[in-house]
């Protein structure tokens, strides 16, 4: 990774960045790449991956629920010919 790079991304992320900023990503970025490659070169055994498929089954219930103007139009401080008033959001 160069410094243009880091530019590049700069400018594509619609940031400014300092010298001594982009300077500073650069040295993380490479240590992070650095990192990367390291674990690209750590040898694993062929591995047999398992995988438990299953399905969460469950059957829908119907909640029983009283719904009536009256109880409904109880909880509002303010209702108006069986409607519930509200502030005007502008």
């Amino acid at each position: 990774m160069e410094l243009k790079d880091i530019e590049n991304l700069a400018e594509l992320a619609k940031i400014e960045l300092t010298q001594e900023e982009k300077e500073k990503i650069l040295a993380d970025m490479d240590g992070i790449l650095a990192y990367v490659k390291q674990i690209e070169d750590i040898d694993v055994p062929e591995v047999e991956i398992e995988y438990e498929h299953r399905n969460a089954w469950r059957e829908d219930e119907v909640e029983e629920r009283d719904f009536d103007v009256v109880g409904i139009l109880s909880q509002f401080p303010n209702s108006q010919d069986n409607f519930v008033k509200v502030k005007k959001i502008l």
